[in-house]
């Protein structure tokens, strides 16, 4: 009887991913904290990737859109969660941000590690960052603005956080597109009170249509309508499910605008 042919060694699929963050794991290796579409936020060990050598350094870097290979969980005793990296290559994208698109980037990263559970996967979420990377190096920053009130309405409508925003939440009747309403994190979509941060029924109906649609451009146009509104109340919406937790890119911007302010002053 003829030996059956050995089969090919199966090869995982790559996955789609992004890095949020890096740690150092040794003299050589490092902990990557990655967005993957597939899989969600996932811990990895990437070995050897610090050595001078190494063809991950040039590859693991942030922003960029990467294609990664997994391997069996890592023997770390810290976590038990951690995979191995097997490879990595580039895929594509925008070249690396900077200055002022820089701060906004890592702001975007730090929501996504703060507010997003490991291995819980948001295809749209992953699709939306994407797409917002590239607009954060718009010169108008209006346009910047806008690019990051969508992606917390997507990060928050994905997470399962915001509110319909077509309806009055406590009553669940159809808001009124000439009234003026409230977004509170403990009462949702609610009468006006007369505070600084209000939206008319007209804004909140187009931001919900716009996220159903889910077409992020679309999204993006609708917050230019109220960018001083929509960033204050989605503020305290972010903050309130931080709980303590303080944001460090908001920080070192509020910090870096401090120190303008006083080298401006006479």
């Amino acid at each position: 009887m003829a030996a059956r042919p050995a089969r090919a060694p199966h090869r995982a699929a790559p996955h789609a991913a992004f890095v949020l963050h890096r740690y150092d794991w040794s003299e050589s290796s490092l902990i990557l904290d990655l967005f993957t579409r597939d899989l969600g936020r996932i811990a990895v060990a990437a070995k050897g990737a610090k050595r001078p050598y190494s063809q991950l350094r040039s590859v693991l870097l942030p922003f960029q859109r990467i294609l990664v290979t997994l391997g069996r969980a890592a023997r770390d005793e810290a976590s038990s969660e951690v995979q191995n990296l097997r490879g990595a290559e580039w895929a594509g994208g925008a070249a690396m941000l900077t200055g002022a698109a820089l701060f906004s980037g890592f702001y975007l990263n730090e929501l996504l590690m703060k507010l997003l559970a490991r291995h819980d996967p948001h295809a749209a979420l992953f699709d939306a960052y994407a797409q917002t990377l590239p607009a954060l190096v718009d010169a108008d920053d209006s346009q910047v603005q806008a690019a990051l009130r969508a992606f917390e309405l997507t990060l928050l409508r994905e997470t399962g956080v915001l509110p319909d925003l077509s309806l009055v939440t406590l009553t669940q009747q159809a808001v009124r597109a000439d009234a003026r309403y409230t977004l509170q994190a403990e009462t949702g979509v609610g009468d006006a009170r007369g505070g600084a941060a209000e939206l008319t029924g007209a804004m909140l109906t187009g931001l919900q249509a716009a996220l159903q649609h889910g077409s992020l451009p679309a999204l993006q146009h609708v917050c230019l309508g109220s960018l001083v509104e929509l960033k204050m109340l989605l503020r305290g919406l972010i903050q309130h499910h931080l709980g303590s937790v303080t944001l460090r890119t908001r920080q070192v911007m509020l910090d870096l605008q401090g120190l303008q302010t006083e080298s401006l002053s006479p």
